[in-house]
Formats: structure tokens, sequence, C-alpha cells
């Protein structure tokens, strides 16, 4: 006659076992917490062997993305191109922004701002959701969730591409002639690139635990985009404000990817108010340094902080 034994519960330990905690219970028999956060370097280096994963998923997204449109993949370049005509418009027409700028440079000058600041904008508005939109996949697999607001940059870096072959037509039309500083617009894109994953990573964190952060953000942004001189020259609008106002501004890591990029295509499109062969200062650069590697640096570990948390709840 058989019998039915009882279930031996972690809570209730019987035998050799009696007295045990449930900790020590599961650190005798090898058990771990479902889901545990590796640490910092075992966690890099399970985000690194996923580098494959990552640039398919962004890949893939981004492809899907247009699917239904008849335009497609165009409306990448479109987009970016319909909002420098209507800045162009109500800035560089009706507000005159335009003066002062050599020729025809400010429709070069405005659509550098305008493609450089998207690519910030869209990483941090697709940042923000790479978590709550993607519930399904984080409770089905195992992975580090790191991925995903990393694939979301891609993702925008991958639109970016695109959109710089528009952008060199636009600037060579301009009257810019190539030179050695476009050579510079590769380490000005990486920098920045290293920004927006840092930044991505921050609101994935934050846009997991409260999601009504999605609804501000493009207010948030918008803000952003007045304030760093995206359509007009910031640093002539603030020439009489108190000096550490305009400390502040210069610090703002906006402006000194787009300061980067227009210095990089031409001088005379980063300050068409000096003269062409005035040399860029040199700080910009560390600025963008500092902001890339140090915002990455911190977005990075605090995301890998709250790891065991996302998808839960």
């Amino acid at each position: 006659m058989s019998t039915v034994s009882e279930p031996v519960s972690l809570s209730t330990p019987r035998g050799v076992d009696a007295g045990l905690t449930p900790k020590q219970l599961a650190e005798k028999y090898g058990l771990a917490v479902s889901g545990a956060r590796p640490g910092l370097v075992a966690y890099t280096k399970q985000l690194w062997a996923r580098r494959h994963f990552i640039w398919a998923f962004a890949t893939a997204r981004l492809v899907a993305q247009y699917t239904d449109a008849k335009l497609g993949q165009l409306w990448q370049v479109v987009t970016p191109l319909l909002n420098c005509a209507v800045f162009y418009l109500v800035f560089g027409v009706i507000l005159a922004s335009k003066q002062g700028f050599p020729d025809n440079t400010y429709i070069a000058w405005l659509c550098i701002g305008v493609f450089v600041f998207q690519f910030t904008q869209n990483a941090v508005q697709s940042g923000t959701r790479a978590i709550s939109d993607n519930l399904g996949l984080i409770r089905a697999l195992h992975f580090p969730r790191a991925s995903l607001p990393i694939a979301f940059t891609v993702i925008q870096l991958q639109q970016l591409m695109i959109s710089m072959v528009v952008l060199v037509v636009t600037v060579l039309a301009a009257g810019v002639t190539p030179g050695r500083t476009w050579l510079l617009i590769i380490p000005a894109l990486l920098l920045q690139t290293l920004f927006n994953t840092g930044v991505s990573l921050v609101m994935a964190r934050i846009g997991a635990k409260t999601s009504d952060i999605s609804q501000l953000i493009p207010f948030v942004m918008r803000a952003w985009m007045f304030l760093s001189g995206v359509m007009f020259s910031i640093q002539d609008k603030i020439q009489t404000w108190p000096h550490y106002i305009q400390t502040l501004m210069s610090l703002n890591p906006a402006t000194i990817y787009m300061d980067l990029l227009r210095h990089a295509f031409a001088p005379v499109i980063y300050n068409p108010h000096q003269p062409v062969h005035q040399n860029f200062p040199p700080h910009q650069w560390a600025y963008a340094l500092v902001w890339g590697v140090g915002m990455f640096v911190v977005g990075y570990v605090f995301f890998w902080k709250a790891e065991e948390e996302y998808g839960r709840g």
C-alpha cells in the first residue's frame, strides 16, 4: 500500500536540517534567488555576450517601425527635414534668426542642430518606455535588462546614420566645402551616443517605476530644445545675463554636442559672428568627454542597481 509523503518546505526543515533558516538551507543545497542581480563585472560580460542580440533587435524594430507607411523607411529622413522646414519658416524667416549668417549657411546650421538634438530627444523618449513597453519579453526570457534601453539607443543611432546622408547633402548645398574638421564628426557622435545611452538607462529605470513620466518627457524635451540653441544662437541671447547663468548654459550637453558637429562641418557654421579662422574652444571637447563617459557610467550603474525589479509587480 503506497503512501503520499508530505511535501517538504524550506520554511519547515526536518531531520538534520532542523534549526536552519531558509537562507542557510538555500546556501547548503546551492539554491539561488530567481533573477538575482549578478555583480557589475559579470553583468557587463553577460551584456557583451548579447551584443549581437541587441543589434538584431534594434535593426528589426527599426525596419518594422515604418512597415505600415507607404513611404516606409523614407520617413526616417522626411520627418527631420519637415521639422527643419517648419523651424526655418518660423525662426529663420518670421523671427529673422538667419540674419548674420553668411549666404545660406543658416539652413545647414539649423539642420545640424535639429538632427543632433532629435538624436538625443528620441533616445530619451524611447528609453523611458524601454521597460514598460516590453514587459512580455522581460517576463518570458532571461537576459540583461540593460539590453533594451541600449537597443533603443542603437535604433536612434541607425536612424541618425541614414539621416546623415541628407544632412551632408544639405551642408554641401549651402556652399560648405569639406575639410579636415569633418573627421571630428565621428568622435563627436561617439561621445553623444555614450551620453544618450546613459540618459536612456536612467530614464528606463525611472519609467519602469513611474509610467506617468512618459507623459511629462515631451514637455521637458521641448523646453530643453529651446534652451539649447537649436533654432537660434543661444550665446547671442544670453550675453547680458549674469555670468553664472552663462556658465551653466555653456555646460548644457545638448548645446555642446551641437557645437561639436557644427564646428566639425565648418567653423563658419559653428559661430557665424566670429572669424572663420577662429579656433574652436578646446574645453568643449573636455565637456563633451565628461558628459559622455560620465553619464554612461552613472546611467549604467543606476540601471544595474534595480536589475532584480524589472518586470515584477
